[in-house]
């Protein structure tokens, strides 16, 4: 929900005197919620009811229409690298880009339309996926259609010379780990797995080195420079590391509506029933596809 101002904070924001406040909420649809007989407003949401009452409201950028090219930003994933490179191959009018910008760089992207598709697996306190950021950040929902499930987790050198059973044992002084970089939705969960069990982050050596992509991740633990570090399952499979399985989380593709029918978005989600993601999600492991193409939001 965002800051909960009292009715003299909203009062000052709005530049208004506070009984007008109470009139705003009746006649306008300012809003706002009682707790314990006071009322209470979630700042974000008042925000949002500003910019929708402005008139001349300036034009955002604009996306041209589609001409062959699709444009898809947000969080990294090694399944959505080879469906990419799959499009490509496959459709010789079409072609697909992705920008790495993490979850919640895709969302800006696709508010700013900069983009067609975010990808985003970004949790709320709440445990629900996107729709919370979506409320916060856009003016109008985008389609949302699941592209998979993975598993979320700690990433381990081979063997676990370490000792690492948990994530409490990431603060011992002679574990390195290594991160992913602010805005991703792995950083996000990792920082949250941290504050439930009250551990500063700023507390683990190598809280600050942070890599953009899961493989990198592996990488790094795979050539000893770190003792551990948060990444998806695929990875450890792929390059042989142990895995300290957390969660299995949903990864959603965030679609422009009025770009959802497009010729290259029907082409590229077409490919999520299709055999070269079943067949490379087995091969990978710590997959799901049993929501792969469906439609999370509108609900269908």
């Amino acid at each position: 929900m965002g800051e909960l101002y009292t009715t003299r904070e909203i009062a000052k924001f709005l530049n208004i005197n506070e009984k007008m406040v109470y009139s705003l909420i009746s006649e306008k649809g300012l809003p706002a919620t009682k707790v314990t007989g006071k009322w209470l407003f979630p700042i974000n949401l008042v925000r949002q009811w500003v910019e929708a009452g402005t008139e001349n409201y300036p034009q955002t950028t604009q996306l041209p229409p589609y001409h062959g090219l699709v444009l898809i930003a947000g969080s990294n994933d090694l399944l959505l690298d080879k469906l990419i490179a799959t499009f490509n191959i496959k459709h010789e009018n079409h072609m697909a880009m992705f920008g790495m910008a993490g979850s919640m760089g895709g969302l800006n992207a696709l508010q700013k339309n900069l983009c067609h598709i975010a990808t985003s697996h970004l949790i709320s306190d709440e445990n629900e996926y996107n729709f919370p950021f979506l409320k916060d950040k856009m003016h109008q929902m985008p389609a949302v259609v699941n592209f998979c499930m993975r598993e979320q987790g700690i990433l381990l050198q081979k063997g676990n010379p370490g000792n690492i059973g948990s994530v409490k044992d990431l603060c011992r002084k002679d574990i390195r780990i290594v991160n992913r970089p602010l805005g991703t939705g792995t950083r996000q969960l990792f920082d949250k797995l941290l504050k439930d069990e009250n551990i500063d982050g700023e507390d683990l050596q190598g809280y600050d080195v942070t890599l953009s992509r899961h493989m990198d991740v592996g990488l790094e633990i795979l050539n000893r420079r770190a003792d551990a570090g948060p990444a998806i399952r695929p990875v450890a499979n792929i390059l042989g590391l142990d895995f300290i399985p957390v969660c299995w989380e949903r990864f959603d593709l965030l679609i422009a509506k009025d770009k959802f029918f497009d010729q290259g978005i029907q082409l590229f989600l077409s490919l999520l029933k299709g055999k070269v993601i079943q067949e490379t999600a087995e091969n990978y492991g710590g997959y799901d596809l049993s929501l792969a193409g469906k439609m999370v939001y509108p609900p269908s």
